[in-house]
């Protein structure tokens, strides 16, 4: 038997044994979450029956809520035990699914023996020895594995820097108990174990990483010094996996401090949110909160406006360019989404500190109560020194009182004594046992009848009053949408003219635009954050301070606006920020959205990583890649190799489609194909071309997930995913022409895994003219 067969036999045996311990674990751990869960049950239904009620004074009231609380607490913590019990039941069926996946042998600087290390996704104690079987990959020595290759090597433990030297790096993928492939290795990850992982097919769902993280992705997870870390990484470099893996790194080594609420994601679109759902569970951690930007402005807008999105936006920017607004439209959009603009809002909030500042009329049963200048001469009459938040608070407070005064004389109207007659037999009873409760008024004094209209005249008057109360507390008598509109009705050295980003004729356009969509109740997205941040900095700005870390993907696709939008609405967070700007697909957006936000953070501590090495595609694919961007030299391949991408070139859309029918039925064996299109448009069109010859799946923006399968989907939706083969409907010169789409372009062809196969009906884009033959294939 030679060394490795040895070796592995050592190893298999080792596997063995810590399998036979966690299964005998989990079997002991099930037996204690079911008796755990059966004394919830017990004392849910006997609640009540060990609670002492008695309220027949102060002291049995007392001793009442004390034994209500004592039973409450008891639940509570029974229900805490339960909740901790099934999360280690959860990471035991993780262990026995796949123990570990790498070993290695660390000596401590002046120590003689060797200590092995086996790293899993979580960590496990023999239960005998009290001895780690198993590290968890985010404990501080896991770091050894993914930054060093043998040789001398340090970790940073809570006690300080350990040194020592690395004598061993072994990998493993471990199936059913078993070894089945194992291989020692001097670099970080070995190409071995890389090469496996990366040829499986893609699934509908990200996979965990955590066995084959690279040095520099491992950079990118245990990285905490920055205030802002920015992660700029090529296509396929594993910056989102590495993401992941970094919240679950984070919640790990604060597990004390941090929960997984406190930390937000913004990612690209809905699908997007289903696509990488399991990696966090699967590493033992629970999701954090995940929206998208979209979702947000909806959510803070609540429903005033028919807010556009932002792949409406983009389906128009592919598709309306000879209409006439097209021009003043682009215009419009890449200056609202500028800092300049927000300079121009905020010189504009500046003048309606002095003047300007528009209300509504305050309105009961039809009748004005407070009339707009009213409101507005009270707001005017507070001293300029305040913010304008400020006075508005002031305003409030002070409607609230008026309106307090009123309540009580609009007791007295005739109105309140027919609302009484015509009370509800439920309302009446509801009313009775609300003052039955009250002190001093038993039945005895109920039939007191001037004491009882006198009440029932408060309780309408309070009815009828309750709607107009939260109205001022929500600030509604604050004219928002007029106060925006005016904006662009203001002369232009008043708004623009101090900064010259637009002409004087310019802006009168985007004006003239932008007044006649709010005159239509449509909120374009270039104005939705404008608007939402002229509305809180007037009401005053609702900040999370709750969230500890925000991390942006797809950042490449931000404002510089929004940007600075989302660091005032999470000042106490951690930004990491991940983008490429080769995928900045939003030509129509200001391109200083990344570099205004290095500015955002001038003066704090800021990190930035760059992920050039892209694992996804097969190395004929990446190459082919980088050449249609203007900057080629900035993506490295992995060595894995693969069929070079087909160009196929036909004279009619008729016979795209057809030799696209004949391509799919000799990729049966792949799990996810894609047939990317330019837009939701043209995807349309060839969902109803195709579908009558194959089972074939329409992605659009609503769509929340994917099943494995034939899809068809709009080149901006597909960002962020991967397949294992991409069709490429029709990348003619006449879809694919004009520079500012090269990087739409070259997202599409950057999500195939294995085979990329690019159409055209006619002559093929520019993009890939000046490519060397040498790195593609041509069919006919």
């Amino acid at each position: 038997m030679d060394t490795f067969e040895k070796n592995l036999q050592d190893e298999q045996i080792r596997i063995n044994d810590v399998l036979h311990k966690l299964k005998n674990d989990l079997m002991g751990l099930q037996k204690q979450t079911s008796t755990v869960k059966t004394d919830i049950i017990e004392i849910r239904k006997s609640f009540w029956e060990d609670v002492t009620v008695n309220f027949d004074d102060a002291v049995e009231a007392g001793e009442t809520a004390t034994s209500i609380k004592q039973q409450a607490e008891f639940l509570a913590e029974r229900e805490h035990r339960h909740k901790n019990l099934d999360q280690d039941e959860k990471n035991l069926k993780r262990l026995i699914e796949a123990p570990y996946f790498a070993r290695i042998d660390f000596v401590e600087e002046g120590e003689r023996e060797v200590e092995s290390i086996y790293l899993g996704i979580a960590s496990y104690l023999d239960p005998s020895t009290d001895e780690f079987l198993i590290y968890d990959w985010r404990a501080p020595i896991s770091s050894l594995y993914y930054d060093y290759s043998l040789g001398s090597a340090e970790f940073t433990a809570p006690g300080g820097v350990v040194s020592g030297e690395l004598k061993l790096k072994r990998q493993f993928i471990i199936k059913n108990g078993s070894i089945k492939s194992m291989f020692d290795t001097g670099i970080t990850i070995g190409d071995e174990l890389l090469q496996e992982v990366l040829g499986d097919q893609s699934n509908t769902q990200m996979k965990s990483i955590v066995a084959t993280i690279q040095q520099e992705q491992n950079k990118v997870i245990r990285n905490e010094k920055g205030k802002l870390l920015f992660v700029q990484g090529a296509a396929g470099s594993g910056k989102t996996s590495a993401a992941l893996q970094r919240m679950a790194y984070l919640l790990y080594k604060h597990r004390e401090t941090l929960q997984a609420e406190e930390i937000l994601l913004f990612s690209p679109n809905f699908m997007f949110n289903s696509y990488i759902r399991n990696v966090l569970p699967e590493l033992g951690e629970e999701n954090m909160q995940q929206t998208t930007f979209q979702q947000y402005l909806q959510h803070s807008l609540r429903n005033q406006y028919e807010v556009e999105d932002p792949f409406t936006l983009m389906e128009y920017m592919l598709t309306a360019k000879d209409e006439q607004l097209y021009p003043v439209r682009k215009m419009s959009s890449v200056y609202k989404s500028s800092y300049d603009f927000m300079k121009v809002i905020d010189q504009y909030l500046n003048y309606l500190s002095e003047e300007g500042l528009l209300f509504h009329n305050i309105t009961f049963r039809g009748n004005i109560i407070f009339r707009s200048d009213e409101i507005s001469s009270y707001f005017y009459s507070l001293s300029g020194a305040l913010s304008l938040s400020n006075r508005v608070k002031l305003v409030s407070e002070w409607l609230l009182s008026q309106l307090k005064k009123m309540e009580k004389s609009e007791r007295e109207k005739s109105w309140v004594e027919e609302e009484i007659q015509f009370l509800s037999k439920e309302e009446y009873q509801i009313f009775y046992e609300k003052l039955t409760k009250q002190r001093n008024f038993t039945e005895d004094t109920f039939d007191d009848y001037e004491r009882e209209e006198k009440m029932l005249r408060k309780y309408v008057v309070k009815r009828h009053f309750h709607s107009i109360r939260k109205e001022i507390k929500s600030h509604l008598f604050l004219n928002i949408k007029e106060i925006y509109r005016q904006l662009f009705k203001l002369p232009y050295h008043l708004t623009v003219g101090k900064n010259e980003s637009l002409s004087e004729e310019e802006w009168k356009d985007v004006c003239s635009f932008t007044i006649s969509q709010i005159n239509q109740d449509r909120l374009p997205y270039e104005d939705a954050t404008p608007y939402l941040y002229v509305k809180e900095k007037i009401t005053g700005f609702q900040v999370n301070t709750s969230v500890k870390y925000v991390f942006i993907d797809e950042a490449q696709d931000y404002s510089a606006f929004q940007f600075a939008f989302i660091k005032q609405l999470f000042p106490n967070a951690r930004y990491t920020v991940l983008g490429d700007t080769n995928q900045a697909i939003y030509s129509h957006h200001s391109k200083s959205g990344i570099e205004a936000l290095m500015n955002l953070f001038q003066g704090e501590s800021i990190e930035k990583i760059i992920l050039n090495r892209s694992y996804r595609s097969t190395k004929p694919i990446i190459e082919f890649t980088r050449e249609i961007l203007n900057n080629k030299n900035e993506i490295d391949p992995f060595n894995r190799q693969g069929p070079k991408p087909v160009m196929i070139e036909k004279t009619e859309l008729s016979e795209v489609v057809s030799s696209i029918e004949n391509k799919v039925r000799t990729l049966q064996n792949y799990q996810t194909i894609a047939i990317i299109c330019k837009t939701a448009e043209e995807s349309q069109k060839a969902y109803q071309d195709l579908k009558q010859h194959m089972n074939v799946q329409l992605i659009d923006k609503k769509s929340n997930e994917f099943q494995k399968g034939i899809i068809i989907i709009p080149a901006y939706l597909a960002k962020g995913i991967e397949f294992d083969a991409v069709i490429l409907f029709n990348a003619s010169k006449e879809q694919y022409y004009e520079e500012d789409v090269r990087n739409l372009f070259y997202t599409a062809c950057t999500r195939a895994m294995h085979e990329l196969f690019i159409y055209s009906a006619g002559q093929v884009t520019p993009f890939v003219e000046n490519i060397s033959d040498h790195l593609y294939s041509k069919e006919e």
